[in-house]
């Protein structure tokens, strides 16, 4: 399935709503990217920040799998909508 660049920035906003109502993975986000609570808010719309989060989410396969499971998204989604925002596209090195 390949996503729209609407429909990867939707997964990402979910992303990033699932991510702030978890208090213990929350913090760890804020402290890897340096962010506070409202620069969170100032940047959601930010397609880049939203690739950021999907990137973050995608450094455990926990994380995805939770993610997932609390929102009923196949695992598969976070990785091609990442794909489908800044910076995502495969490179190839032939």
């Amino acid at each position: 399935m390949s996503f729209s660049s609407d429909a990867a920035e939707t997964l990402a906003l979910t992303a990033l709503a699932w991510l702030v109502g978890n208090e213990d993975l929350l913090p760890v986000f804020l402290g890897t990217t340096g962010l506070g609570q409202d620069d969170v808010r100032e940047r959601a719309r930010d397609p880049e920040f939203l690739a950021s989060v999907l990137d973050f989410l995608m450094m455990d396969d926990a994380w995805v799998m939770a993610f997932c499971d609390a929102t009923t998204t196949p695992y598969e989604h976070p990785m091609q909508a990442r794909a489908a925002l800044p910076g995502g596209a495969q490179v190839h090195w032939t």
